[in-house]
């Protein structure tokens, strides 16, 4: 799948009128809890055994995975009901790793998983393709982050 246009020919992706806005609050890191303005999410933030921690909670690369999955298969199912397809049984997965990056911070990379079992391939692909051109997160993260996308 391509990444987008080279360095400097990227279109402009920015909202031109906001929709909805979300909120949330961090308390504590990554060793205490977040939660959304309106009272339907709190939830424990604990680091994950594999950076030190106990594990005891979710993560942000957890909770960035959910939402970019979910925002990424509403953007499929959106483009191939636009394009005449029925996507029932379609399915997106995220994988996001954290690492060390080359400035002595820290970097994300995102692997998204999509499943849809009633297409042929190169349908299949072209959905894939127009659903990252329409998707939020893949818009936000296109030339800041690796994503990979698989098709399987």
């Amino acid at each position: 799948m391509t990444e987008g246009a080279a360095a400097g020919t990227r279109p402009d992706t920015r909202p031109t009128k906001i929709m909805y806005v979300a909120e949330a609050t961090a308390h504590g890191g990554r060793e205490g809890y977040v939660t959304s303005h309106d009272g339907r999410l709190e939830l424990r933030v604990a680091m994950p055994p594999e950076l030190g921690g106990d594990g005891n909670g979710t993560n942000p690369e957890q909770l960035f995975a959910a939402g970019y999955a979910s925002c990424f298969h509403n953007a499929l199912i959106l483009v191939g009901n636009r394009a005449g397809y029925d996507l029932t049984g379609s399915t997106v997965a995220a994988k996001v790793g954290l690492g060390p990056n080359r400035q002595r911070g820290y970097g994300l990379a995102v692997a998204l998983s999509v499943s849809l079992p009633v297409l042929d391939a190169e349908v299949a692909a072209g959905l894939v393709d127009a659903a990252h051109a329409v998707c939020p997160y893949s818009n936000a993260t296109r030339d800041n982050i690796d994503v990979t996308i698989l098709l399987g």
